[in-house]
């Protein structure tokens, strides 16, 4: 099977969009299919190019047998509506551009958001006559809307239209939660053309972390009780909550709080955190994947927060899968589907959305509480190891994409070969 898929987000990017992608693909690569990823110049979330790499009209290079070729885009920083738009839009224009002289496919998918990104699939699509996959990580305008970056109701109502004209067009969707699949099929779509495939986490990857912990002694954390939030320090997640839970476990001088990341409100957040004066608060900057087992290493809890809203009740912030991974009891500030998980796994404590004081509580019970704490990571570990194991996760979503696929346009399928040897 031949798979072209579109992403805006890729490797060596670090969010959960470019870690979902390469690791589906990777998986799909060993399993012995061909995948070419159309990306751009990985810039996120400061808009400036990373290191060994230029914006050219095109660029082609190989990881783990992907083939990756990125495209020319308008880069930007992670913020401001204009210009992002900008940024999404050259996206999906440059790889509808490129299409034509990519190599030949069986299968496009596309993810979304960003949207742009997610309906270029149904242009390549026609234009290679091929079927196309819409991949759905989040409700796309609804949770720009949520967070009031949009106000115009005429934009809002022409992009609701092309958010309803791609559900329609696309050969299957796949969303990453079953709230998403009840609110598509609300919209009147076919549950039959839905698939969920939620996310999940390499379990070679997360994993325990033993030895010397260089970053431990880097950043002064020997003895500490580090509560952490790994993640995009945007206007979605509310991370006030955590400065305000800071302040108020602010005189046992063993815990501390961690924040690794980039997005739209770290600076903000930096000023909150020296006008309030805390100490027990210590903010990286976002941090290379290979370094992120050590980061988790040294965590004792994992925190996973959103604004409180209807909307993000169906929501999975990814991070939950890697915390369980790494055997880290979660505090979710996160209500709906994600509440629901935790409390499956029985990996650690839900809270109202936005409750400094909940959270100051909870931090505190499993500093007090050890034991509890290793419990709560275990069986999260055993949770996610039994149903949010990324290469099970890939094999699925690999079935799917061969299901559109006709026997004459696949040829012998590797994951038939695969099969008969197990």
């Amino acid at each position: 099977m031949r798979v072209l898929f579109l992403s805006h987000y890729f490797p060596p990017e670090v969010n959960a969009p470019a870690s979902r992608t390469y690791e589906h693909c990777k998986q799909w690569v060993r399993d012995g299919h061909e995948v070419t990823v159309v990306t751009c110049a990985p810039n996120h979330p400061r808009g400036k190019v990373y290191e060994g790499y230029r914006n050219r009209l095109v660029q082609r290079e190989d990881k783990e047998g992907i083939r990756v070729v990125r495209v020319w885009t308008y880069v930007t920083a992670n913020e401001g509506f204009f210009k992002r738009t900008l940024n999404y839009i050259s996206f999906m224009v440059s790889s509808i551009l490129i299409a034509p002289w990519l190599p030949q496919a069986d299968v496009v998918v596309t993810t979304s958001p960003q949207f742009f990104n997610g309906l270029a699939g149904y242009f390549v699509s026609r234009l290679k006559r091929i079927p196309w996959v819409l991949e759905i990580r989040d409700l796309w305008p609804e949770s720009i809307l949520v967070v009031g970056a949009i106000r115009n109701k005429t934009i809002i109502r022409l992009l609701e239209w092309i958010e309803l004209f791609a559900y329609r067009k696309a050969d299957r969707i796949v969303p990453v939660t079953d709230a998403f699949k009840r609110y598509m099929v609300k919209k009147g779509i076919p549950a039959e053309k839905i698939e969920v495939i939620k996310n999940g986490a390499d379990l070679s990857f997360f994993k325990e972390i033993t030895g010397p912990n260089p970053v431990a002694v880097e950043l002064g954390l020997q003895g500490k009780f580090v509560a952490s939030y790994f993640g995009t320090h945007g206007m979605a997640h509310c991370l006030e909550t955590m400065l305000h839970s800071a302040r108020e476990l602010k005189q046992r001088e063993d815990i501390v709080i961690l924040l690794v990341g980039d997005g739209a409100e770290r600076q903000s957040l930096l000023a909150m955190r020296d006008k309030m004066a805390l100490p027990n608060v210590i903010m990286l900057d976002q941090q290379p994947k290979e370094k992120m087992p050590y980061l988790w290493a040294i965590s004792d809890v994992s925190l996973v927060l959103l604004k409180k809203s209807e909307l993000f009740t169906t929501v999975i912030p990814s991070k939950i899968f890697e915390s369980m991974a790494m055997e880290k009891p979660i505090i979710l500030g996160v209500e709906g589907e994600s509440a629901g998980i935790i409390k499956d796994a029985e990996a650690g404590f839900c809270i109202e959305p936005q409750n400094s004081q909940q959270l100051a509580e909870r931090v505190l019970e499993l500093y007090e509480n050890r034991e509890l704490a290793a419990r709560l990571g275990a069986n999260g570990r055993r949770h996610v190891g039994k149903h949010y194991d990324r290469t099970v996760l890939a094999r699925r979503y690999e079935s799917l994409l061969s299901s559109l696929i006709s026997p004459s346009e696949s040829a012998v399928s590797p994951l038939d070969d695969r099969d008969q040897h197990v």
